[in-house]
Parts: C-alpha cells; sequence; structure tokens
C-alpha cells in the first residue's frame, strides 16, 4: 500500500486484525505499519502514539455498538417496549461477538478496560439513550420516577451482568433469560410504570377468578 492512500479507517481495520494475531500485550504500531507495508512514521502520523492507536481501535468498537441502540432511543413510540428493545439490543450485540468471535471479544475487552476516557465517554453515550426514554415514558405519562439522569444510571448499573464483558463467563448460563427477565420486572417497579403498554418481554400475568360460589338470596 502506498502511503498516499492511507487512510485512518484503513490502518484501524488493520489494527483490529494485529491484536488479533499477536494480543494487545505484543502488538505494536510497527506490527500494524508492516501489515500495511508502509512506514511506521505513515501510521504516526495518523495516530501519534500506540495507546492513541489502541483507544481509537476501542472507540470504533463501541461506537459501533452504541450506533443502533441510539437509533432505538430516538424511535417514537411507548417508553417500556423502547427501553425493553434498547436493553435486548445491547445484551445480544455483546452475546453475539462473545460467542461467535471470543478471541477479538476478549482483545477488546481488554484494550477498552485500559481506555478509561473512551470507555466514560461510552458509557454518558449509553446513559444519554436511557435517560431519553425514561424522560419520554414520563412526558407519555408511562414513568412516575421523574429523576431520569439518576435513573438512567441505575438502569445500566442494574443490568451489567447481561452486557458488561467482566461477565461474559455467565452468558451460556440457560437461566440467563429468564434472570434478565427479573432484573427486568424491577427496573419496570422503580422506574414506577403507571400504563398497561407492551413492555415486550414480561408477560402480564391475570388474577386467577374465584372458585367460591356465592349462595342464593
Amino acid at each position: 500500500m502506498t502511503e498516499s492512500v492511507l487512510t485512518r479507517d484503513r490502518i484501524l481495520d488493520t489494527a483490529e486484525e494485529v491484536l488479533r494475531r499477536f494480543g494487545p500485550a505484543k502488538a505494536t504500531v510497527v506490527d500494524v505499519a508492516r501489515a500495511l507495508r508502509v512506514s511506521h512514521g505513515s501510521v504516526y502520523r495518523h495516530f501519534p502514539s500506540k495507546v492513541a492507536l489502541r483507544d481509537a481501535v476501542a472507540e470504533r468498537w463501541l461506537t459501533r455498538v452504541s450506533a443502533p441502540l441510539g437509533t432505538i432511543a430516538a424511535e417514537p413510540g411507548p417508553a417500556p417496549a423502547r427501553l425493553r428493545r434498547w436493553l435486548e439490543q445491547l445484551n445480544a450485540a455483546k452475546r453475539t461477538m462473545a460467542r461467535e468471535d471470543p478471541e477479538l471479544f476478549a482483545t477488546y475487552h481488554q484494550i477498552t478496560a485500559d481506555a478509561r476516557a473512551v470507555v466514560t465517554a461510552h458509557l454518558d453515550t449509553l446513559t444519554s439513550h436511557i435517560e431519553r426514554i425514561i424522560t419520554d415514558g414520563v412526558k407519555q405519562g408511562q414513568f412516575t420516577n421523574t429523576d431520569s439522569p439518576v435513573s438512567a444510571r441505575a438502569v445500566l448499573h442494574a443490568t451489567a451482568r447481561f452486557h458488561h464483558p467482566a461477565h461474559a463467563s455467565e452468558w451460556s448460563d440457560p437461566r440467563i433469560d429468564a434472570d434478565f427477565d427479573g432484573v427486568w420486572s424491577l427496573v419496570l417497579r422503580g422506574l414506577g410504570v403507571v400504563a398497561a403498554v407492551p413492555v415486550g418481554g414480561a408477560r402480564e400475568r391475570r388474577k386467577p377468578r374465584s372458585t367460591v360460589r356465592r349462595r342464593p338470596g
């Protein structure tokens, strides 16, 4: 590849492959440059350091996760159903990668653990999505908890077991979906659901009819 056509995205694509091949501890900017067949100085013109390159890889991965979530947060419709769909999308994105490409998933987990500023920004983005949905729910008369910023952070933390990479070993547990439904029920109670609207998972239970017969007269 000539240095004149070297782009940021091409460098990041190659950096992902190098990280997968050598691991975060051993992969270097020189390795990335060698894979691109350019000088390492060309890579440094786009990324001033190895840390900056790793942070950019982490940021791009997290953006892939958050972009579809932003779309769900901006959609119209009942807030409880949107929140449920948002959480399911987040859970599915992480679980799919962990299942289909465990090595790359472990690599991303390691580099994001070191990219504190990038992760903080990502969490702020996710929280803003949830806050938007909760605020809409309050306006729609479907939630009574009006402290949207605090509630949004609480929802994200309460569901961490289902999407945080640190819990990836638990995602194959056959009870994981039932556990999520249990947490989801608590989330709804905490938000103070006041309207009977579709929520996408929790089943409404009808009270059993009384079998006691009334005496005539």
